[in-house]
């Protein structure tokens, strides 16, 4: 709509409508008002503080509530990612899965919303995702993280940043002792928590539903996402859970309070540091750097007995966890990146020896070798099942609801003068957040079919907590019985039966 006026014997054009697009984009939260930008009829907000900066005295403590502003603060861009070494492509990890180089900053404590809904009133499912970076590194702002695909499709996608490393999970008995709850570390999954009661408490302004909110991750935030369904905290925060690769019954990445404890005393001990207040007044930088020395350790997800059960478990065996329906899967590269090369017959049956003793024959007989290139297979299917298989049928097994169960097989289309890594490790995530645009290669007409295919199934989840829908071939929840899983490929997407024996055996105290 358009109003024409005479102005000194000129035509002045009025463009009455965007004025109210931009009305739109203006939206009230609970803290003040934030201004996005639109993109082909998605609203985008970028950078929207969800806690205090966790900085000086709050610096490994729980995220505090943001603090409210006045006026409208503009939204058009990602807020800092979390302190970490200089991100940089590595592997086969090209610059598409990873975080920007700057800025970072402990000051990283921001989320950013892409929604379709033009009001408020629509209520539209939400669609929370959470990064990996094995709890190091990552950011919201990488490319495959890119919400617009998934708003288009009719849900409203949330992405936030995390605190890593030292800064996000180290544990000190002071720190436990000034807590208020007994217990330190957890904080980048506190800051998880803390962006889903931003979610809860604002999101119905951006046409968003509180009550259908779905959370989702790759690697480590798969393992959050385990973390999240494990945590007492976080029970009626999500609905529905999607783990991608990876999970924490696996065991990896985990400490007891007291091994993390004694873990951060060594590290104020390499610092030089005589109590926390000193700790806290070291730059950022110096903490880094310090964190990177080998004898500082690695820095992970802590059994608590606050934020997480002390035995992770027993917990879920017992039923306690949030039970929600899940889909979870893993890609069939997920075990090559924690295969060590040049695996061996001999090194590969005494691995088998030292961790099976009394079951060794059985181990022969699942994960069989007669050479050394066999060898190296069957290491990679052992680290894929511990890392992802085993703790996704756990996930399914303990489960009160419905679960689905996938392996991610394609292999992308080579990109030129790049090695082929196979289905790689986070591969799988652009085909389900339906972000190959953001991945420079000649991606083939049927590779473009399979994301519709595998998006529509993670939208079709977080729409009505069941991936099916029409034209998908049919996914099956998972049974035990039959132990059938989606296989996923773009010449065919089926049901069979795979790894079944592998799990049981892998399974067994």
């Amino acid at each position: 709509m358009r109003k024409v006026k005479l102005v000194n014997g000129l035509l002045l054009v009025i463009a009455l409508f965007p004025l109210s697009i931009l009305a739109q984009n203006i939206v009230s939260t609970q803290d003040g008002k934030v201004k996005g930008y639109e993109n082909k009829d998605v609203r985008i907000f970028k950078g929207i503080p969800f806690a205090q900066p966790p900085i000086g005295d709050l610096r490994w403590k729980a995220p505090q509530p943001a603090e409210s502003w006045t006026g409208v603060k503009d939204c058009f861009e990602f807020g800092p990612s979390p302190i970490q070494n200089t991100p940089q492509p590595f592997f086969s990890w090209t610059e598409e899965f990873i975080a920007k180089p700057e800025p970072l900053s402990e000051d990283c404590l921001y989320l950013n919303v892409w929604t379709p809904a033009k009001s408020k009133n629509e209520k539209l499912p939400v669609f929370v995702w959470i990064y990996g970076g094995g709890f190091s590194s990552g950011s919201a702002n990488c490319d495959i993280y890119d919400g617009q695909d998934m708003a288009e499709q009719g849900v409203v996608f949330v992405s936030f940043n995390y605190r890593v490393g030292v800064f996000g999970f180290m544990a000190h008995p002071e720190l436990s002792e000034e807590s208020g709850y007994n217990a330190s570390g957890n904080y980048g999954l506190m800051d998880q928590l803390q962006a889903l009661k931003w979610v809860k408490n604002n999101i119905e302004a951006f046409g968003g539903d509180p009550n259908n909110v779905t959370i989702a991750g790759q690697s480590a935030g798969s393992f959050s996402v385990n973390a999240q369904i494990a945590s007492p905290l976080a029970n009626g925060f999500f609905h529905k859970a999607i783990a991608q690769s990876g999970g924490i019954l696996s065991g990896r990445l985990m400490q007891n309070l007291e091994d993390a404890e004694q873990q951060g005393e060594t590290f104020m001990q390499l610092a030089g540091a005589q109590n926390l207040a000193e700790l806290r007044d070291m730059s950022a930088d110096s903490i880094l750097k310090l964190g990177n020395q080998p004898t500082a350790g690695r820095f992970g997800v802590v059994s608590d007995g606050y934020f997480l059960p002390d035995d992770i478990a027993a917990h879920f065996e017992s039923g306690q966890q949030n039970q929600v329906p899940i889909l979870t899967g893993w890609v069939t590269g997920d075990g090559n990146f924690l295969t060590p090369p040049n695996v061996t017959q001999e090194s590969f049956n005494q691995l088998g020896r030292d961790r099976f003793a009394n079951r060794f024959d059985a181990f022969q007989t699942l994960f069989k070798v007669n050479n050394n290139e066999e060898a190296q297979k069957e290491q990679e299917k052992l680290a894929l099942l511990d890392f992802a298989g085993v703790p996704a049928h756990k996930l399914a097994q303990f489960n009160s609801k419905k679960t689905w169960i996938y392996e991610f097989q394609h292999v992308p289309t080579d990109k030129p003068d790049f090695p082929n890594y196979g289905a790689f490790h986070t591969s799988e995530v652009p085909f389900a957040l339906h972000t190959l645009d953001q991945w420079k290669r000649p991606w083939k007409p049927e590779e473009r079919v399979f994301e519709d295919q595998m998006s529509s199934y993670w939208v079709n989840f977080a729409k009505s907590g069941n991936p099916n829908g029409k034209g998908l071939p049919n996914w099956k929840p998972y049974d035990v019985e039959d132990g059938e899983i989606l296989l996923l490929e773009v010449e065919s997407i089926k049901m069979e039966t795979k790894y079944s024996d592998e799990i049981k055996f892998l399974s067994q105290k």
